[in-house]
């Protein structure tokens, strides 16, 4: 069987359970690869490091001495690789999808394969998901355990009210002390000024980013063909018109949204990657161990 049909959004959408699909996913994508992301660590001394002058003998794991001869000692959660955190839009826009898969579930699927990927590279991660306010917060952990909590908060997700994304970024920064890698996936439905002034937080706290900025293909083709009703999924606004008197106009305004993102991350050196609900999981996961690697 070749996993990398699980590359594929709308297959995973099949699968009975987030762990699953985090798993399949970053197992097709590691076909792809000549070389395994994982990196640093053997399994068998993942939650480990060789003692060295100053340690406490206290914390030498004297089974691990038996089996060895050497002396190692646990590792904390304040020693792992990097800390990282995923920032997941859960507004009302975020559950569009012109085809059978939404924004949301695109934007879960990916957040899942990520928290694979750093948990099995001993990272720290945690979770914050949000709509006009932040409504579940999980702190990075670096224990497999982890996974458990974060898939668990990503099968049960609601879609929320309307999107305040500079309120949470700005709470978010002052929330984060220790340096480390934030990931932002949502359709950055608000105002990109305040937005990227919430992102210019992070990066004044010297954190690394990177903004997965996610799209259904509709929003940005407008392919509409018939007199149809348009209603604001936040603001329950509502126009009916035909498509083609204001597609030109439309599009051009999308461009413009999209242009105004990608310059403002790039000039704050922040990592900006355009999404498509119909596109391969192995794009984001490609920008971000890119970024990982970068980081160190």
């Amino acid at each position: 069987m070749d996993k990398r049909k699980y590359l594929d959004p709308a297959i995973v959408a099949k699968l009975d359970n987030m762990a699953i699909r985090a798993r399949l996913v970053v197992e097709g994508y590691l076909i792809g690869q000549h070389k395994s992301p994982y990196h640093g660590f053997s399994v068998e001394f993942a939650e480990h490091r060789a003692y060295g002058h100053g340690d406490e003998t206290r914390h030498i794991d004297w089974k691990l001495y038996g089996k060895t001869d050497r002396y190692y000692v646990k590792r904390f959660e304040e020693e792992t690789n990097l800390r990282s955190y995923i920032l997941l839009d859960t507004s009302q826009s975020m559950q569009f999808g012109s085809n059978k898969i939404t924004k949301l579930d695109y934007a879960s699927y990916l957040a899942a394969a990520l928290t694979h990927l750093m948990l099995n590279q001993r990272d720290g991660m945690g979770l914050v998901l949000f709509d006009e306010k932040i409504k579940k917060f999980i702190p990075p952990r670096a224990a497999p355990s982890h996974a458990n909590i974060i898939m668990k908060a990503l099968e049960n997700i609601q879609s929320g009210n309307d999107t305040h994304i500079r309120t949470m970024l700005d709470q978010m920064a002052d929330r984060i002390k220790k340096r480390g890698l934030v990931i932002l996936i949502s359709d950055l439905m608000d105002d990109p000024d305040q937005v990227l002034m919430g992102l210019n937080h992070f990066r004044h706290n010297k954190q690394e980013m990177i903004v997965f900025h996610l799209m259904d293909r509709q929003e940005l083709n407008f392919d509409f063909d018939e007199r149809t009703q348009f209603k604001d999924m936040e603001t329950g606004e509502m126009i009916t018109t035909d498509p083609w008197h204001i597609r030109s106009a439309y599009q051009n305004m999308i461009k413009s949204f999209q242009k105004k993102y990608l310059t403002g991350c790039r000039n704050q050196r922040i990592d900006f990657v355009p999404l498509y609900t119909d596109q391969p999981l192995d794009i984001a996961l490609n920008e971000y161990l890119n970024k990982r690697q970068k980081t160190g």
